[in-house]
């Protein structure tokens, strides 16, 4: 294994570290990336400029105090602070909404000055106007996992005689636009036998997460723009059947799953999931190729780092290590 001398130090700059991006860095460590995160101040509403103040004041305290071999900034909002400093490479990670939302202009002005960019999906990759390392986020297959629906339904408290229809996301997101997925499921429901309830699912720890789309008998997505979603994935991982705009990279996530439809039109998001529901069965999702793992993301986003510069550890000599 390599020492601490030889391993690569990365700062990582983030605005909210969510599950996939905790994900990232554990899996780099794992290599021999040692990372320091520095993350956006949370705000009690929006973040004004005190919050980005104080992060970059963190982030100069960081590279004054500490040797970095490269900054990689996660999320579009961190490239200016991450391109503050002239001397260490930067790497990009773009997550969606960076790109398609009211922000997407920072993007757009910093993002040709960077050293490399990673972005989720082929559609985020056509509107960026550089070139780009299409990398989606990995998914932990040991715990995204199929189990039996009545017991993550028991663990979830959820009634067992009801369909359920999961929304992951917190409703108040403008993006994931609730209330289109609040009317298709009351109009499913008056067109099937039983009742149907939508289930709003965040907040929870990651690794409940598994049970809640197990639990599920389908998942909604009602998006008005997507990257490449996580949720997506992880419910394709379990199984899980999917109804979803044309959003992102679902509709290539989606080619050739059974059980799983990508809809235009509300009518067609009521006729798909109706025969879903109708149908109450899994989908092949796991095994339909359409995903993959943390490690082969890890090697992706190892390659960049090397594009970029950055000598890094062998990973088959650490993949030799961790199985003596």
């Amino acid at each position: 294994m390599r020492s601490d001398e030889e391993s690569v130090n990365v700062l990582q700059l983030v605005t909210t570290p969510r599950p996939f991006f905790r994900q990232q860095v554990e899996v780099l460590e794992q290599s021999g990336v040692s990372s320091t995160v520095v993350r956006v101040p949370p705000a009690d509403g929006r973040r004004l400029g005190h919050e980005y103040a104080v992060f970059y004041g963190q982030i100069l305290s960081k590279l004054a105090t500490g040797t970095y071999d490269l900054v990689h900034a996660n999320f579009g909002l961190t490239l200016p602070f991450a391109l503050a400093q002239p001397i260490r490479p930067v790497v990009v990670s773009l997550w969606g909404t960076d790109v398609f939302g009211e922000y997407g202009w920072v993007t757009d002005r910093f993002v040709r000055w960077t050293d490399a960019v990673i972005v989720m999906s082929e559609e985020m990759n056509d509107a960026v106007d550089v070139e780009a390392n299409v990398i989606p986020h990995g998914i932990d297959f040991d715990l995204f996992e199929p189990m039996p629906r009545m017991e993550a339904r028991r663990e979830v408290g959820w009634d067992a005689d009801l369909k359920h229809v999961l929304f992951p996301y917190d409703p108040d997101r403008h993006v994931k636009n609730f209330p289109r997925a609040e009317r298709i499921v009351t109009e499913v429901a008056g067109q099937v036998d039983e009742d149907v309830a939508i289930q709003p699912v965040y907040n929870i720890p990651h690794e409940r997460v598994p049970l809640y789309i197990n639990a599920a008998d389908a998942f909604l997505m009602t998006s008005k723009w997507e990257g490449s979603p996580n949720a997506i994935r992880e419910a394709l991982a379990c199984n899980l059947p999917i109804v979803s705009t044309d959003v992102g990279d679902v509709a290539e996530r989606l080619n050739s799953v059974s059980y799983s439809h990508v809809c235009e039109s509300d009518q067609e998001l009521v006729n798909a999931l109706v025969s879903v529901l109708a149908a109450g069965e899994r989908s092949d999702g796991r095994q339909s190729g359409n995903i993959s793992s943390l490690t082969n993301m890890r090697e992706r986003i190892l390659d960049v780092y090397e594009s970029a510069g950055v000598q890094c550890p062998d990973i088959d000599q650490y993949a030799r290590s961790e199985n003596q």
